[in-house]
């Protein structure tokens, strides 16, 4: 009897811990892989999430492009130069190194991939 209860408790326990944790993270914003976002175009809640770079190299074979960027806010990634993967190949055509742009990116399996570039204005 006294392992039922036991069991009973932790079971409570466990229970009100998994709601706590939900209504903690009730507000959270979901995982960059929960939520496919159509590149194609830049929708306002998008322009939102851009950060300010400046392009450092453009490798068209790779399909990567180096960016020294500011803070990318919906990354919680701090400012820095690194080397990105992009969606569509087709966006390094508009960049050349020196140009001054903004851009989005996102997190999707592992990889952190820019999604739309625009320059700066």
């Amino acid at each position: 009897m006294k392992k039922l209860q036991a069991l009973l408790i932790l079971a409570a326990m466990l229970a009100g811990a998994a709601s706590a944790h939900a209504a903690s993270h009730a507000g959270a914003p979901m995982a960059m892989g929960d939520a496919k976002k159509d590149s194609a175009t830049t929708a306002p809640a998008d322009m939102a999430n851009m950060a300010d770079g400046e392009v450092r190299k453009v490798d068209m074979d790779a399909k990567k492009i180096t960016i020294r960027h500011g803070e990318i806010k919906n990354l919680d990634m701090p400012g820095m130069t690194m080397v990105f993967q992009v969606r569509n190949p087709a966006l390094l055509g508009k960049v050349k190194a020196g140009d001054k742009i903004r851009f989005t990116a996102e997190k999707t399996e592992g990889a952190i991939i820019v999604t739309d570039i625009q320059p700066a204005k």
